[in-house]
């Protein structure tokens, strides 16, 4: 036996193969020789062996990138013999029999004749390599190289980041290159671009990777099959050393490897015996358990490699999270430098990051096992920026259509479908969005009409995901759809005659026009407000709402909408209200919350649209919200105060003094508005007065965005951002253009919900049927089709009460109110509580149950909703006496329920069934039951 046959084969290259020592003819070195040989077997390497023998996994110790590892070698003696090539293992061991063990490589079959015979003649030639090139993992989906023929479905490519900054002599950027096809596809080409420098004195080039030289100014030139791109390079401080912080450098790395997850040792006490804060929110205290807890053993400042810390992410001790990374990796360099110059913790003031990108931010990939990488970069509050790839951690939120490589960000793509990509470092959180779809796909893009603007940008991400919407709906479906969804009731018969009837091109747009300037038009928002601003009363002591003050305030809120009164200042008086809450209704806000951190967690979710709560305790895991970011935002609600009135009932709100407390530090925290820069002093203005006009102004991006999409949702039964009160990174837009452009013009249209009521109904994204295609069968984001949905709880009520013309009676309104116009949340019936109408009780968009069951069903059939309504509106009996026959009641009956007239096959059935009946009385009850059977059909409850 061979003194190596007891190692398994294991990778494209096994353990065995290596490279003999420096001192051998093992490789020439190339420069200025004919490299054409190298660049077959270059394609030969990166494409079958590098995935196993690269940085990121080195099978057998063998790294295969650059020059200088080939001839360091692997672990158990060389690869290849130049004066004996036929004895080189690397040639011996691709020309194994298929069947055999050890041949390489392991998987995807043995190498092709020209693939072996790529290696062999480079070995002929002495293995030429030139200067600086390294190679890396290829896919067998790569395109070809740069130097090939022109393709003309490609149309552009572009490089990302649009411009590099490198500061100081440590920085650097990596660019990732990505082909732009005419139908929208995208691909990554960084490995087979040209790229060359300008003015190669200023920045070092190796492969796209980017290094200072001096300073000045230059451009990176791209070039691929006949397209070109520029990409321009400053450099700065280029002698200038960066030292290695803990906070920027040495953090990320515990972040980003996962140590400090609530898994592991940023749970609550910690994991075998070590502690670290919860996603690093207090980097002091975590330094002072990495240095200063078992001296000499986490840190060891003496032989900084055998410091625990990097031991065990390494594995090469025992670590019951395992092995986080490689040695030599960036990740260790990171830990190791620190550590050798003193582990120290940053000295005085440093920059802050404030923010990062991801990219490239979009892609659409034709076909599975596509490779693209992604970079992060993050920008600082020095106005300096830095490639921190590296020291970030990647996950996707689709693993079945895109996956990507935890720590290099490196994703592949699947199965058909739409992936966000998500790039943390430190506190920062950013997301991508990665489109799969078939490679071989019969797919011509659609010729449609654009009714507005909102239509373009559902037009293309469908475009982009091959989906073909549905054709427009009829006039009957849009008239139902839209009576419903914008005043909350059926049309009557004779509307619905009105508007088939007209030949009117443009009768939609005025029907849309009509309705929204009607009442029932703001009894519908201002319910859907009450609900979000919990207007309900209750009695808990101090804390309590009477009716009479949740009436005025209902009354207050439905008087501005009613006004039409911008938005955004309806917004700006809540917020900055003091008073009575009888005098001035909107102090009731303070009034049914007054804990100080749940009311700005409230503020936040409401008018924001997202949920603060988790960075009351730790940064905040999916989001970009810190600690410091919620204890600042709390601090413009900490001055609130309330005492009573005269009147029992009601209370007082003003300001007084009043600060919140760091969890950590324990100190007062300065007032912070969320995600935006925050003047350091408000003038005259009160904190509340300051919070006010900044959270309802355009200089908030969340609010605008907030309002459209609750808007969008009301009307599609899903938000761009769905749930719409989780805005969070993790949790993306569907469709951001859209979500933009919706924001953009409410904010245009100063904050009027009307105009954009409008918008959104005469968009022929809103017209569409919902019928299905196969491509748009399993849509339930994109807007392709329109979505069957339950008509929620009020609307259906009021519906089943307009159909059988029954009023409703509720406490403190008068007999015939609509349920849509209830005040106090606590009014409920049991007919609202079963369909899931709000209680009020939290600022939740979940609070509004829209899902039927079971017990929805049984009240249809046996509760009073319908069988007593039937009774007591006597539709039937009245239309009997005014001589209708059979046939014109069912006609009745249908278009007072599902709006349509029966089909001629239901006419003809039940018209028959009628017949049957053995006298007048009988005939009734069987015109009774068609009406009861129309009020629990899915036609009538949902509205589509």
């Amino acid at each position: 036996m061979r003194p190596d046959a007891a190692f398994p084969a294991q990778g494209l290259l096994t353990s065995r193969l290596a490279v003999v020592s420096a001192g051998s003819l093992l490789l020439s070195t190339g420069f200025g020789a004919d490299t054409a040989s190298f660049e077959a077997a270059r394609k030969v390497l990166e494409t079958k062996c590098l995935s196993c023998h690269c940085p990121e996994k080195t099978k057998g110790e063998l790294l295969l990138t650059t020059r200088e590892s080939f001839l360091k070698g692997g672990d158990t003696g060389p690869a290849i013999h130049l004066e004996q090539i036929e004895k080189s293992e690397l040639l011996t061991r691709v020309k194994l029999d298929e069947d055999d063990d050890e041949l390489m490589p392991p998987k995807g079959g043995p190498l092709k004749s020209q693939d072996i015979a790529a290696l062999e003649t480079w070995l002929k030639e002495g293995a030429p390599w030139p200067e600086g090139v390294t190679l890396a993992p290829r896919p067998k989906t790569a395109l070809p190289d740069w130097n090939a023929e022109p393709d003309p479905a490609i149309g552009s490519i572009e490089a990302f980041p649009k411009a590099v900054n490198l500061e100081t002599a440590a920085d650097f950027h990596k660019v990732l290159v990505v082909a732009r096809f005419n139908d929208a596809a995208t691909q990554d080409i960084s490995r087979q671009v040209k790229a060359s420098v300008a003015d190669p004195s200023i920045a070092k080039l190796e492969g796209t990777l980017l290094t200072p030289l001096k300073d000045g100014s230059t451009t990176l030139v791209l070039e691929y099959r006949g397209l070109k791109t520029e990409v321009p390079v400053t450099v700065k401080d280029a002698a200038k050393p960066r030292p290695i912080s803990f906070q920027l450098d040495v953090m990320p790395v515990l972040t980003s490897s996962g140590c400090n997850t609530g898994s592991c040792h940023g749970s609550a006490r910690g994991k075998d015996g070590f502690h670290l804060t919860l996603f690093g929110f207090d980097p002091q205290g975590d330094h002072f358990r990495l240095t200063r807890e078992n001296p000499g053993r986490r840190v060891n400042l003496a032989i900084p490699e055998d410091s625990l810390l990097v031991t065990k992410a390494i594995g090469a001790v025992p670590h019951t999270g395992g092995k986080l990374f490689e040695k030599d990796s960036a990740p260790y360099k990171a830990l190791v430098e620190w550590i050798r110059s003193g582990a120290e913790y940053d000295q005085g003031e440093i920059a802050k990051p404030t923010g990062i990108s991801i990219e490239p931010p979009q892609v659409v990939l034709k076909g599975e096992d596509l490779q693209t990488p992604y970079t992060v970069k993050a920008t600082f509050s020095d106005g300096t920026d830095r490639d921190v790839t590296t020291l970030s951690s990647f996950s996707t939120s689709n693993d079945n259509s895109v996956s990507i490589d935890h720590r290099t960000g490196m994703s592949v793509s699947k199965n058909r479908g739409e992936a966000f990509l998500l790039g943390r470092y430190m506190v920062f959180t950013e997301v991508a969005q990665s489109i799969v779809i078939p490679k071989q796909l019969d797919y011509t893009r659609p010729e449609l009409p654009e009714f507005n603007y909102i239509d373009k940008h559902v037009y293309e991400k469908l475009h982009k995901l091959r989906i073909i919407p549905a054709p427009l709906c009829d006039d009957e479906t849009y008239i139902r759809r839209v009576f419903i969804d914008v005043v909350g009731r059926l049309p009557e018969p004779s509307e619905r005659e009105k508007f088939l009837a007209s030949t009117d091109p443009k009768k939609r747009e005025a029907l849309v026009d009509d309705l929204i300037a009607r009442k029932e038009f703001s009894e519908m928002w201002v319910m859907k407000w009450a609900e979000l601003l919990q207007i309900r009363t209750f009695n808990n002591g101090p804390q309590q709402v009477s009716y009479k003050a949740a009436l005025g305030y209902y009354n207050w809120l439905r008087d501005r909408i009613a006004g039409n009164m911008p938005f955004n200042q309806i917004v700006k008086e809540i917020l900055s209200s003091e008073g009575g809450t009888f005098s001035s209704p909107a102090t009731n806000f303070f009034q049914i919350e007054q804990d100080t951190l749940k009311l700005t967690e409230n503020v936040a979710q409401v008018f924001m649209g997202t949920r603060i709560q988790c960075a009351q305790c730790h940064n905040h895991p999916f989001d970009r919200w810190t600690m410091d970011d919620y204890y600042g935002f709390a601090s413009f609600f900490a001055q609130v105060k309330r005492k009573n009135a005269e009147d029992p009932r009601e209370r007082v709100v003003f300001d007084g003094d009043g600060e919140v407390p760091h969890l950590v530090t324990k100190q007062p925290v300065k007032s912070r508005f969320l995600g935006t820069a925050t003047p350091d002093n408000f003038g005259k203005q009160s904190r509340r007065e300051a919070v006010a006009e900044w959270l309802a102004s355009p200089d908030n991006p969340w609010f605008a965005r907030n309002v459209s999409n609750i808007v969008w949702s009301h009307f599609f039964g899903v938000g761009i951002t769905d749930p719409v009160d989780d805005v969070r990174i993790s949790n993306p837009p569907s469709n951001p253009a859209l979500l933009a452009a919706l924001s953009q013009k409410f904010v245009e249209y100063n904050y009027d919900l009307r105009k954009l009521v409008r918008d959104i109904c005469t968009s022929r994204t809103y017209q569409l049927s919902s019928a299905t295609n196969e491509t748009n069968e399993t849509d339930q984001r994109n807007f392709s089709r329109a979505l069957v949905r339950r008509v929620r709880a009020e609307v259906l009520l009021d519906c089943i009460s307009q159909a059988t013309q029954t009023p409703n009676k509720f406490k403190g309104l008068p007999l015939g109110s609509r349920a849509v116009q209830i005040a106090d949340g606590n009014t409920s019936t049991y007919f609202l509580t079963t369909f899931g109408r709000a209680t009020r009780a939290t600022v939740c968009s979940c609070e509004v149950k829209m899902e039927p069951n079971l017990s929805q069903a049984l009240h249809l059939l046996n509760g009073d909703a319908t069988h007593n309504r039937i009774q007591e509106g006597k539709v039937v009996p009245t239309l009997l006496e005014q001589k209708k026959s059979p046939e014109e009641v069912i006609r009745y009956l249908y278009l007072k329920t599902v709006n349509r007239e029966p089909t001629a096959e239901e006419l003809g059935k039940l018209v028959t069934a009628v017949n049957e009946g053995k006298d007048e009385n009988e005939k009734q009850q069987i015109l009774s039951d068609v009406f009861w059977a129309l009020l629990n059909s899915k036609e009538f409850i949902f509205n589509h």
